[in-house]
């Protein structure tokens, strides 16, 4: 064993011994982002002795990141998260392996990387890449130890461990883009993120160890005014988990800033769409409804039949779709981007505004 006098206050505990010792040894943890949360759980986790941690993260320490980010000091300023944490995280524990990703987690990467690690620490701060982590441990079978942050109060569950809820069982659809602020708009407790990563790190040391009750199917909120914490239960909702299952073959192509509401579907308006030449027109109504735009002789696919239908579409060609008014569109849009399609438009208004401007070609018949 490595070190084994460093560890001897975890090593003489009962409940943890040697064993448990090479137990944290020989695992290994990716903890995604280095900010605020990933801080500490970086810090207590190196200290304790995991044998390989893995941290991605493109951003560069700033300022403003000081005050709660205390891994970093003014020698960092200006320095990749990933790289100025590894340096600092080496001198507190160099008999551990730590590999560094200065790059931003992406559908591209994220699979190949989690299937490296056993247990991922979700240390982000913005919703798109929660639901990218998120998924990335579904499909990778990865337990996620989950954390967030929000002025005075803080949150920690576990995803995705022994059949147990994911975070989308919890939260199944995003708040509205610009609902919730960041802590660069409304602030933070600097201490906050502290308390919150060390409970992160707590609940990796249970997960590998065996110890305890680990937050599984249970989301802790603590109030660090009142010193309170509280706790309530999470069902697995297993249309949730088959969703991200069945998507994994269309992981890479998935747009989560769209998923959000970060990126708003691109649109055209009806008189444009009469411009356009050599364009793939898609219409995702029913068989039913009128009226017919037979001028534009687009594919006829029913938004419930688009995924089943949509290896017969030409991905190369510049698409546009429209439905009676423009609302199913735009969830046909996000569809066809998740499959790899690249220039894909919605009519605004859908059928209705195309009848209406549909241009009057009387009398040039014969010109």
């Amino acid at each position: 064993m490595k070190s084994s006098n460093r560890y001897n206050r975890q090593i003489i505990l009962p409940e943890i011994g040697e064993s448990g010792q090479e137990k944290l040894n020989a695992s290994k943890v990716l903890v995604i982002g280095a900010g605020g949360l990933g801080c500490p759980v970086l810090q207590y986790l190196t200290a304790a002795g995991i044998g390989t941690l893995g941290i991605i993260d493109f951003d560069v320490v700033e300022a403003s990141n000081l005050h709660r980010q205390v891994l970093y000091g003014d020698n960092s300023l200006g320095k990749n998260k990933s790289l100025a944490a590894k340096a600092r995280l080496t001198d507190l524990n160099p008999t551990i392996t730590i590999h560094a990703y200065p790059e931003k987690l992406t559908t591209k990467n994220a699979l190949t990387l989690f299937s490296e690690y056993d247990i991922i620490v979700d240390g982000t701060d913005n919703f798109s890449t929660r639901y990218l982590v998120n998924d990335a441990c579904v499909i990778t079978g990865k337990p996620l130890v989950y954390g967030a942050i929000f002025k005075y109060q803080g949150q920690v569950s576990v995803f995705n461990y022994q059949n147990g809820p994911s975070y989308r069982c919890l939260f199944p659809d995003p708040p509205k883009a610009g609902s919730v602020p960041s802590c660069a708009e409304i602030g933070v407790l600097g201490v906050l993120p502290g308390i919150i990563g060390s409970m992160q790190a707590n609940e990796v040391l249970k997960i590998i160890l065996s110890l305890g009750n680990v937050l599984n199917g249970k989301l802790l909120m603590y109030d660090s005014l009142t010193a309170q914490s509280s706790s309530f239960s999470i069902n697995r909702v297993s249309s949730e988990v088959s969703k991200v299952l069945a998507s994994a073959k269309n992981f890479e192509t998935i747009d989560y800033d769209l998923f959000c509401g970060i990126k708003q579907v691109s649109e055209i308006t009806a008189k444009d769409v009469f411009l356009l030449e050599d364009v793939q027109f898609i219409d995702v109504r029913e068989a039913y409804e009128q009226p017919k735009i037979e001028n534009l002789n687009p594919s006829c696919i029913p938004l419930g039949n688009l995924q089943q239908q949509i290896n017969d579409l030409d991905k190369d060609k510049e698409t546009i779709v429209f439905c009676q008014s423009g609302i199913r569109s735009k969830k046909a849009v996000e569809i066809l981007l998740a499959n790899g399609f690249e220039n894909v438009s919605h009519v605004k208004g859908g059928a209705i505004a195309l009848n209406n401007s549909i241009p009057d070609l009387t009398g040039f018949e014969n010109l």
